[in-house]
């Protein structure tokens, strides 16, 4: 089935089932957030064990550090 099929196929459903669609949306949405804000933080901690992490509070080195 294409993206195509699908909307197609939403479009036809009633008000109600577009409504419960649009709320399991969202929640799918969130909680792929969450789990993307944990990978994050399960490797900056591996970083940070690492010693990989760089801080500064020089703006011009937050710069450099942010292009490379």
């Amino acid at each position: 089935m294409t993206f195509n099929d699908v909307v197609e196929v939403v479009k036809g459903l009633s008000t109600d089932e577009k409504q419960e669609i649009q709320q399991l949306l969202n929640q799918y949405i969130r909680e792929e957030r969450r789990d993307q804000i944990y990978n994050n933080f399960k490797l900056a901690q591996v970083e940070h064990q690492k010693d990989e992490l760089n801080f500064s509070s020089n703006i011009n080195e937050l710069r450099q550090l942010i292009e490379e």
